[in-house]
């Protein structure tokens, strides 16, 4: 397939609201096994640091000492603000230029557009005010987010909160990448994290210090959450509300393009079509659409007819729904009945639809565990000589070490708890701090091969086995049924709702003071 076509797929699937349910959806996809941003960027970023020129900026007494911001009493340095600025400052770095952000200019300078407002909103980021500085913002989400740990931390403590033992396991691993991180790079712990903060105030003590509270607030945030449940009245009035966020529908269609193609002149420019040559490409792209729709009725295949007249054809057993689709919109309609079809313009793109089937999806979620061992990495590059064969062999050496844990666990308790530590000792999915568990897994939550073994019909409480996808081999533990998958969504929904408040309700009396001083020393 050429990259043009390729390119045309995409965005003919993007205009019908199509998802690929083959997307690999891993295990950090799950709500609740997802982590906090809280962490992302903190190692991994790498900035130039800039030397302070006075001797008593060099030794950071001042910014070490002086209160750059109180928070319900408690003091915080300008170092510790710093790292949580720094890293409210890296999480958005990924996204600057969609959001109009220039990382190489003073953030003091650049104010934030109507349109960046509207698109932290979407990403999930906190609120921003058009005209805001983006320095400003970013200082108001570090100041915030030490209140809701400050906070947290101490309702946690007044609850009497025992933390899993997965927070201490996932500080020691952090700590140990970082060491790792250092030490390859043939510098000090302090100078990674200078390098990697931009400023030398974020030392490893400071830095072990708040990574610990980071993670201790996570764990108790996730228990929160996870605390959340709701009865089926509850559930069911909830979906009754609002099917069409909880339905699926099982459907299929042929695009056809109706885009007329630019030509070249004789100079090597591209001309645009004309305004008559667009709306002959339109007109021929309906006409085909109107001539598949008649074979279909006439008892042709769908797929077939796709390929004998140039269209990409779609099929999906459990289509989502989408207000900014067409054919979803068409497909959601309650006077749909199975067998309808229509002819759809979008754009520039024709759809042929087949509408089969609108249900809610009754079948039980699932509760999994998991040992993923991944292949090493090998020391030959791609296409050199050896660089199957060394594959081949580390493949081999994963799926033995998957093979060999299996066999401890069942030489000893094989219990649950026992295999939750092997998971937790030996895993590389981020899920090991959980001790390898998904909750209320859905079809299509994760890969092919992994879903195919949770959902197979015979699956019993306790079974094992081994899985192996693109990620490595899974050493697998069933521990039993969840839910209904319908009741999944709902369930996220409400619970998404109310983790939110209390989030919200963590910092909505917290007394949150700047100091001008202490805050001078925070980059901006």
């Amino acid at each position: 397939m050429s990259a043009s076509r390729e390119k045309q797929n995409r965005q003919e699937q993007a205009g019908s609201g199509w998802v690929d349910p083959k997307t690999a959806r891993e295990a950090q996809q799950r709500k609740q096994e997802k982590r906090s941003n809280l962490l992302y960027g903190l190692i991994a970023v790498v900035f130039v640091l800039v030397a302070a020129v006075a001797i008593i900026y060099r030794t950071n007494i001042i910014p070490k000492v002086a209160t750059a911001a109180t928070i319900d009493g408690e003091n915080y340095t300008a170092a510790e603000v710093t790292f949580y600025y720094q890293n409210a400052y890296q999480n958005l770095q990924g996204y600057a230029s969609y959001l109009g952000l220039d990382t190489s200019a003073s953030l003091k300078d650049q104010t934030i557009s109507e349109s960046a407002v509207s698109m932290l909103t979407a990403m999930g980021f906190s609120a921003a005010e058009e005209g805001q500085t983006w320095y400003d913002y970013i200082l108001n989400t570090a100041l915030t987010q030490m209140a809701q740990i400050q906070n947290g931390l101490a309702t946690a403590e007044e609850e009497g909160f025992t933390y899993p033992d997965g927070v201490q396991v996932q500080y020691e691993d952090s700590m140990s990448s970082l060491e790792a991180a250092a030490q390859a790079s043939g510098i000090s712990v302090n100078q990674y994290l200078a390098n990697a903060f931009g400023t030398s105030l974020i030392t490893e003590s400071l830095y072990s210090t708040q990574l610990m509270r980071m993670l201790q607030y996570e764990a108790y945030a996730q228990a929160y959450l996870d605390s959340l449940t709701y009865d089926e009245a509850t559930l069911e009035e909830t979906y009754e509300a609002d099917p069409n966020s909880y339905d699926r529908v099982s459907y299929e269609y042929v695009s056809i393009s109706g885009a007329a193609e630019s030509t070249t002149d004789e100079e090597g420019n591209t001309v645009e079509p004309t305004e008559e040559e667009s709306a002959a490409a339109l007109a021929a792209a309906e006409e085909t659409a109107n001539d598949i729709l008649a074979s279909y009725q006439a008892g042709g295949d769908l797929e077939t007819l796709a390929e004998d007249n140039g269209g990409t054809y779609t099929s999906q057993d459990r289509g989502t729904y989408s207000a900014s689709s067409t054919v979803l919109e068409w497909l959601f309609d309650d006077a749909r009945q199975a067998g309808d079809t229509a002819v759809l313009e979008s754009g520039t793109t024709y759809y042929v639809v087949v509408f089969h089937d609108r249900f809610r999806e009754e079948y039980n979620s699932i509760d999994v565990r998991h040992i993923l061992i991944q292949p090493a990495t090998g020391t030959i590059a791609s296409g050199e000589e050896g660089y199957e064969e060394e594959q081949e062999q580390l493949n081999a050496d994963a799926k033995a070490t998957a093979e060999e844990l299996l066999q401890e666990w069942q030489n000893g308790d094989a219990t649950e708890e026992s295999f939750a530590a092997l998971a937790m000792e030996h895993s590389t999915d981020g899920s090991k701090y959980d001790g390898g568990l998904y909750t209320k897994v859905i079809q299509g939550d994760m890969v092919d091969t992994f879903n195919d073994w949770c959902f197979d019909p015979a699956r019993q409480p306790g079974d094992t086995g081994i899985v192996e996808t693109q990620y490595g081999y899974h050493v697998m533990y069933f521990v039993g049924e969840n839910i209904p998958a319908w009741q999944v969504g709902v369930s996220d929904t409400l619970a998404s709702e109310d983790y939110n408040a209390w989030v919200e309700s963590l910092t909505a009396d917290a007394s949150i003071e700047q100091g001008d001083f202490g805050l001078s020393f925070v980059a901006a």
